[in-house]
């Protein structure tokens, strides 16, 4: 029998963070590929999913989310922003951000229409929109400050320009876009009629005085903007894959109209954990006890430690206001691109990054540069500074 999948699915390949892993673990190396934490979550979550899963909280839950916990973030949300947000119509609790993400696209593009993307752009963005019949519109982020020209950007909407994906603050980059530089996107959006799915996962991570400024809370954009976040890296559970979308009522009929049919729900007891960490509207378990300010100096911690490593290996990383990626210059070590230098350095070297070149619809068009995640223990990013003691240029 000849087995023949779907044309939708042409182009797809493996993803470079399987690939880089699956190299991690053969050789052993410290991995700082993958972004995900290598350390312990807080007690207090864990505590918290332990005891639901014991009092039997272990069936399904409402197919938009546990019902305390959508007002729990409805009320986070009003306390930060100033925007009043109805629980029942304007949150949806999906099974992770990457299930938002494909909700949102699936329920918002039609075959044809366009999506604009700001590249590098994380790998699941352009899937998900080839998925749904779209048609990716890149429009190129430059270094070291990752900025768009405004040219270029304002000549991407068309009129068949449907959604924009806005990551901030943005993975592989760690830029934080800038109220102006926001403002500008709205303006546009506003101007063509345009939706922005507004990916916020990493809102809690912040450094030197960076601020995470939502689109949906500028003029004209809270009706067009469907904003997602997640539990995952604010917690450190990306394994328990609890995500969000906060949007207005037509919005989330879109994104509940596909969640319905791709999980219908997910983990019960570890929605009930999220839902006791933001109680009493946002100033529950996490904020009483300093947790996001102790989160954010913790990996403020690891950027230094990851940094003086990187320095000292010849690859100093260029500056982040946000997430826990760095990103440097591999240029000088004579390799062809970018993926040939990860390469090496996993199996060769012994630590896994992954390279930038797949977040681009034209990898050549890619700077070279690769990808270091900081999410780790202090004892992994040591191991990874004596690894990197081996680097040598070709």
């Amino acid at each position: 029998m000849a087995v023949r999948s779907a044309d939708r699915l042409a182009g797809f390949g493996t993803s470079i963070f399987t690939e880089i892993t699956a190299l991690a673990v053969k050789h052993g190396a410290a991995n700082l590929g993958q972004g995900f934490p290598d350390f312990a979550a807080p007690d207090f979550i864990k505590d918290a999913a332990a005891r639901h899963i014991r009092q039997d909280h272990n069936q399904y839950a409402a197919s938009a989310g546990v019902p305390r916990l959508r007002a729990a973030l409805a009320a986070q949300w009003q306390a930060r922003y100033g925007q009043a947000i109805d629980p029942t119509a304007e949150v949806t609790v999906a099974c992770g951000a990457t299930e938002v993400l494909l909700d949102a696209i699936l329920g918002l593009v039609n075959p044809g229409d366009e999506v604009i993307v700001l590249e590098p752009t994380y790998d699941a963005y352009v899937p998900d929109i080839q998925m749904a019949g779209g048609i990716a519109r890149p429009v190129t982020l430059r270094p070291p400050r990752w900025e768009w020209d405004p040219a270029e950007l304002a000549a991407a909407f068309t009129p068949r320009t449907r959604a924009l994906i806005l990551n901030t603050p943005h993975n592989p980059t760690g830029k934080v876009f800038a109220r102006a530089e926001l403002e500008q996107l709205a303006r546009l959006c506003v101007a063509h009629d345009v939706v922005v799915v507004s990916d916020e996962v990493y809102s809690e991570l912040l450094y030197d005085g960076a601020r995470h400024v939502p689109i949906a809370t500028l003029p004209g954009m809270r009706e067009r903007t469907i904003t997602v976040d997640s539990m995952g890296k604010t917690f450190s559970v990306t394994g328990w894959k609890v995500g969000w979308a906060i949007a207005p009522p037509a919005l989330t009929a879109a994104v509940r109209a596909t969640h319905q049919f791709v999980t219908f729900t997910n983990s019960a007891p570890f929605q009930e954990a999220l839902a006791d960490a933001l109680a009493d509207g946002g100033a529950g378990v996490p904020a009483a006890h300093g947790y996001y300010d102790e989160l954010r100096a913790a990996y403020a911690a690891r950027r230094a430690q990851l940094t003086a490593v990187l320095e000292a290996a010849g690859l100093p990383p260029l500056p982040i206001a946000g997430a826990y990626f760095l990103l440097c210059d591999v240029s000088a070590f004579g390799f062809a691109d970018d993926l040939a230098f990860c390469r090496h350095l996993c199996t060769d070297v012994g630590v896994a990054a992954i390279p930038i070149s797949p977040f681009y619809a034209s990898p050549a068009r890619a700077p070279l540069l690769a990808r270091f995640c900081f999410a780790k223990r202090e004892e992994t990013i040591a191991a990874a500074g004596e690894r990197l003691k081996r680097l040598r240029p070709r």
